[in-house]
């Protein structure tokens, strides 16, 4: 029985062991070859003191060795905490101080982007660094050493007492960093089950099988970008890792590593409708994947126009819960719009607040029931009360009962039971596949200037996905707003970074005194997709 990640990767590399697990870049790892260097990275961390659930963070993008660290981690029973490399110092300083992480796995020139922040990490012991072969320093509190030792790299590699990493898949595996409404993001807590039904369940409706070669594009400390690893080595498929700085990038490496399958969320989808593909290029891709946002009919059309041997997979999830609903290709014209339905071991509910079921068509929120509900917010028991209620179809008797996810999102059901988006039932801005919060984005904004009175963030569509507004009102002279952007391209990742910013005199209040954010959003609820941007006020 499969326990845990590294087990699963164990058992692919005996059933297809000098089949191609990895491509990065002009370089590929076998099955075997992958294991051998996980086993190099667990002995490391072990090294360092590292055991049972202790957290160890990877702040890299992706290649090899965050592969290595990852599985590594997760073979000694520790935690993995895949840091997103487009999080500046800010950011990940949160999230290495929120949960407590004892290790941090990351680059020279990475590191040297932190230094400000790592002082005020006391958890954090040691930095492994993937490209430094020099003896080990010590960088105030911190020991800095190489990831695998050079002198010790065989000795490693070939090591015949690998870890079994966790004792149950009930143990914790995974702590992923997501953004909620108001505050700093927030860590979910995934156990090995999880991870393993996720990609199980997966890989069923997608028919994942070892000829697959499947394109890596989004960030590993994504649930859906983690899920094509999963998936992957769950069948003994191929991932090419991908980091792409321009589209032709993805166009090239479809075509020459013949990928079968691609996941994506709508503005990198976009991105790829209008990129040039020669003919026969894109024939390869068997399926497309989208989550993370709607995907517009007319993109959609442009994508089919491309991928011609490919069926489209629409589907829609929660970092809380991995994955919940996927559309059958089959469905597309019969039910355009829809969500789809659960995915397989995973029952999606539509409720009223009172738990009772929704009948067809009436609207209510979207609850998540069955063995992807992950262990809740890590060390947040307030915000993880919020979203992990009570299961609504358990019967009363049982007394120990497992919590269902409350995703905050409206939606309806029809007569069939296909789901339908309806809303958010907070504020959150879902961009680029991120969720991400009005008031993270409002707090460095704030700190621009002491003159602003409010600020106000927002989501507002922009044609394909919801790009961020942001409207303030100062008491000051009239604000450098591109000097203002400089500076926030410092402290924000680009998916946090405000489209424009409008300055009004005074933003709309409700009886409470607050920023009636309602109002501002239907007023500029057409902003980006009205030509004539006929706003009041000035924008930049």
């Amino acid at each position: 029985m499969t326990k845990n990640l590294y087990q699963l990767l164990q058992q692919a590399q005996r059933t297809f062991p000098q089949h191609t697990a990895l491509y990065f870049k002009d370089k590929s790892l076998s099955y075997t070859e992958l294991l051998q260097q996980v086993n190099a990275v667990a002995v490391s961390l072990q090294q360092q003191g590292v055991k049972r659930y202790d957290r160890v963070a990877i702040y890299l993008p992706k290649q090899f060795e965050t592969i290595y660290s990852i599985w590594g981690a997760n073979a000694c029973g520790g935690v993995f905490v895949p840091v997103n490399p487009a999080l500046k110092a800010v950011q990940v300083q949160h999230i290495l101080q929120d949960c407590n992480v004892r290790v941090l796995v990351t680059s020279k020139d990475r590191l040297a982007t932190l230094t400000e922040v790592l002082a005020d990490c006391p958890d954090l012991h040691t930095i492994l660094l993937t490209d430094e072969a020099q003896p080990e320093q010590v960088v105030g509190h911190l020991a800095v050493k190489p990831l695998i030792p050079a002198a010790n790299e065989k000795e490693f590699s070939t090591a015949n007492a690998a870890p079994q990493g966790a004792v149950t898949d009930s143990d914790m595996a995974a702590i992923l960093y997501t953004s909620g409404s108001t505050g700093k993001p927030k860590g979910v807590v995934l156990s090995q089950r999880n991870m393993l039904v996720g990609a199980s369940s997966v890989a069923s409706y997608l028919q994942n099988r070892p000829d697959d070669v499947i394109l890596a594009l989004l960030p590993l400390s994504f649930d859906y970008g983690l899920s094509q690893l999963t998936t992957a080595f769950l069948t003994g498929a191929s991932v090419v890792l991908l980091d792409f700085f321009l589209v032709q990038d993805v166009v090239r490496a479809v075509s020459r590593h013949g990928v079968t399958g691609i996941a994506a969320v709508p503005p990198l989808w976009a991105q790829l409708a209008k990129a040039k593909w020669p003919d026969g290029s894109a024939d390869s891709v068997r399926y497309l994947t989208n989550s993370g946002g709607a995907m517009p009919q007319a993109l959609l059309s442009q994508l089919q126009n491309i991928f011609i041997n490919a069926e489209p997979y629409l589907m829609y999830g929660l970092t809380e819960a991995f994955r919940s609903t996927y559309l059958p290709p089959a469905d597309l014209a019969r039910k355009p719009g829809s969500m789809g339905k659960a995915i397989p071991n995973a029952e999606i509910l539509v409720v009223r607040e009172d738990g009772s079921i929704c009948g067809p068509n009436e609207p209510g929120e979207l609850v998540h029931r069955g063995p992807l509900v992950s262990l809740g917010y890590w060390n947040a028991p307030e915000k993880t009360a919020e979203r992990f209620k009570f299961d609504p179809v358990t019967p009363s008797g049982i007394q120990l009962t497992t919590p269902a996810v409350w995703s905050g999102d409206t939606v309806k059901a029809d007569e069939e039971g296909y789901l339908y988006f309806i809303g958010r039932r907070d504020e959150m801005i879902k961009t680029s596949g991120y969720r991400v919060s009005p008031t993270e984005v409002e707090e460095a904004v704030y700190r621009l200037d002491p003159a602003l009175v409010d600020v106000a963030a927002m989501g507002v569509y922009d044609g394909v996905d919801q790009a961020i507004l942001v409207v303030v009102a100062t008491s000051g002279a009239a604000p450098d707003v591109s000097s203002w952007q400089t500076q926030l391209k410092r402290s924000l990742p680009n998916f946090m970074q405000p489209r424009e910013i409008i300055i009004l005199d005074s933003l709309p209040k409700n009886a409470n005194g607050k920023i009636d954010r309602k109002t501002l959003a239907s007023q500029y609820q057409d902003y980006f997709v009205d030509s004539n941007n006929s706003m009041t006020g000035a924008s930049t």
